[in-house]
């Protein structure tokens, strides 16, 4: 077991096998997170950018206060608000006050950021491949239900 990860970090060994799954978890996270981040460049994008476009994407035609917004995300941004001055910036995301209080700034996705969603989707999904390609669903589903049980009780 782990002949790829021993070539991969070129070490014969492990300390025993907690150090192996923790190596090989951040391994594939790194090697995946590297093939997403490929993908967005080309557009632009970086995946924290392109993480929150996909959750205004979820809740369009209505938008997402920040708070909602940093709730959502899969990395936690050290600084959600530049990030949604970015994208505002290039025109895929607006901001405007809500209606049942005015004080309260949401975010909104704009017709230019769905499309641009749109153009990345087929590279995007391609990516998915690099799970499916190589894991049946049964082994899909026992990866989820595995990571979960690591995170999942630190929620």
């Amino acid at each position: 077991m782990g002949e790829i990860l021993k070539q991969r970090l070129k070490q014969n060994k492990f300390e025993n096998s907690e150090q192996e799954a923790f190596l090989n978890i951040f391994v594939t996270a790194n090697f995946l997170k590297m093939k997403n981040d490929e993908v967005l460049s080309k557009y632009g994008l970086t995946s924290p950018q392109y993480n929150v476009l996909r959750i205004l994407k979820g809740n369009y035609p209505n938008g997402y206060p920040r708070f909602d917004i940093i709730t959502r995300m899969m990395d936690q941004a050290p600084d959600v608000t530049r990030l949604i001055d970015r994208l505002i910036n290039q025109g895929y995301v607006e901001r405007f006050s809500s209606p049942e209080d005015r004080r309260l700034s949401l975010a909104k996705i704009t017709g230019k950021g769905l499309m641009l969603l749109e153009k990345v989707k087929p590279e995007i999904d391609q990516l998915h491949c690099l799970v499916s390609d190589n894991l049946n669903k049964e082994e899909r589903k026992q990866l989820s239900l595995l990571l979960e049980k690591i995170y999942g009780a630190y929620l």
